[in-house]
């Protein structure tokens, strides 16, 4: 099933596959939900999968003259799609995006998957954000994703030969979809106050991190921050990956996700 659910000044598209307990993944801010493609049918044999894309990415347009909650916009989301509780699965700005909704509406969650997590609150500067930030700026989108590519799909540490060219050009088709979208005027985005990074001990829920070996060393210190402030947290690190971790090793991103959530209790 797929179609668009009515959020507050805004639409959200969505798919659902698979039949039992929801599970909601929730996309990086270099790509759109067409990254879970390696996941997809897989979680699907175990779950009723929800993936979407936020508001300004894939097919979620952004309109002008607005203001939203991402976090608000999932548990729109998921009132639209009738889903009263979830287990949620988010990947970089998705992570941060699944802490923000844990917070707000924690009785909504039932397990949590942060992977190469944000996390509001805490903001580092990346190596190459100023080359990033001037090709964006001088409207040269294709440098500008590159240089996106070498930080967050090579890492720091490994050149572009040394990842399967095959994953580059997902990210890269991916992030140069979203990167070429005009963005609309007078747009106000919300952010949780106090933010996520203040209140990590209020979470209470089953709680996985992943991390990359290869990826920004800011993001893998998140992940540690996350995974020491909340209580019972499990934090595993992947070796040979760099940030996009589903894309690079599905088979056994897969299989780190599934024993997590199949250890849990069992839910209906």
């Amino acid at each position: 099933m797929k179609g668009f659910a009515d959020v507050q000044n805004g639409q959200l598209y969505y798919e659902i596959a698979g039949e039992g307990h929801p599970l909601v993944l929730i996309h990086a801010g270099i790509a759109d939900s067409r990254m879970w493609d390696d996941q997809w049918l897989e979680f699907s044999k175990h779950f009723r999968v929800v993936r979407f894309d936020i508001r300004g990415y894939g097919q979620s347009e952004m309109q002008a003259n607005t203001s939203f909650a991402a976090h608000d916009d999932v548990r729109d989301l998921l009132n639209f799609l009738g889903i009263q509780q979830a287990y949620l699965l988010g990947i970089s700005m998705g992570g941060s995006v699944a802490l923000n909704f844990v917070l707000a509406y924690p009785q909504m969650v039932d397990a949590l998957i942060v992977v190469a997590t944000g996390l509001g609150g805490r903001s580092y500067k990346l190596p190459k954000e100023d080359q990033i930030d001037a090709a964006f700026g001088r409207g040269d989108i294709a440098a500008a994703v590159e240089l996106e590519l070498q930080t967050w799909v090579d890492g720091p540490e490994r050149q572009p030969n040394q990842v399967d060219p095959q994953v580059r050009e997902r990210v890269r088709a991916l992030n140069f979809f979203n990167s070429s979208k005009a963005e609309p005027p007078n747009v106000r985005v919300i952010r949780l106050d106090p933010p996520a990074a203040e209140r990590l001990g209020e979470i209470s829920v089953p709680t996985l991190v992943i991390a990359g070996e290869y990826d920004v060393p800011e993001v893998n210190t998140t992940c540690d921050i996350v995974a020491a402030g909340i209580a019972g947290a499990k934090k595993v690190m992947m070796p040979g990956v760099a940030h996009m971790l589903p894309l690079e090793q599905p088979v056994g991103f897969n299989a780190l996700v599934l024993d997590f959530l199949h250890a849990l209790p069992k839910l209906s």
